[in-house]
């Protein structure tokens, strides 16, 4: 009997440490909870149209119908969550290349932005990039993606790919792997 009563009594204690123990993490949680401030962005603006100029030139226009401003943050950065629509215009010719994606992230301090969501690039000479996210360095003018992406050039070649990196006005690309039709013109000397 003394067995049962020892067996009995260890089960109450640890039963007690049990409960106690889960009773603090809740108040834990609860605490944690408090402490943590909400991130809220600085400012929100809706149905945005802005256009860049350089030296009275208009240089490129952004339109997205809402954008978050974080560069309050320890890491600053603006944020498109319903799309965005960028047109750059050249500044010899003026002819326009137009970046569309469902998602936008700008990072202040690295000038990195990541594009997300059926991200389409079209150029003045009509080649189109299409893919499902696309990094776009604006320090080093240099867009990658380490994901699908298919490239229809204005001549009818398209070429399949997984990765690649170029410079942003595509006179130097490297796919990392590809396929793909592509045509090839027959000159007869």
């Amino acid at each position: 009997m003394n067995k049962s009563v020892l067996y009995i009594t260890r089960s109450i204690a640890m039963s007690i440490f049990m409960a106690m123990l889960f009773s603090c993490q809740t108040r834990i949680d609860r605490v944690r909870q408090m402490e943590g401030r909400e991130i809220v962005p600085k400012m929100e603006e809706r149905d945005m149209n802005l256009i860049y100029t350089d030296s009275g030139r208009v240089a490129a226009q952004l339109r997205s119908p809402k954008m978050l401003d974080f560069t309050d943050q320890n890491f600053p950065y603006r944020e498109f969550p319903e799309g965005i629509q960028v047109d750059f215009y050249d500044k010899k010719d003026g002819k326009v290349n137009t970046v569309e994606a469902n998602y936008a992230i700008q990072y202040e301090q690295t000038q990195l932005v990541d594009l997300q969501g059926d991200v389409k690039i079209v150029t003045s000479d009509s080649t189109i990039l299409t893919a499902k996210q696309l990094y776009w360095d604006q320090d080093s003018a240099w867009l990658f993606t380490d994901l699908e992406y298919t490239i229809q050039m204005n001549n009818g070649t398209i070429n399949n790919g997984l990765g690649f990196d170029a410079r942003q006005d595509f006179d130097n690309f490297i796919s990392r792997s590809n396929t793909g039709v592509h045509q090839i013109e027959d000159k007869k000397q």
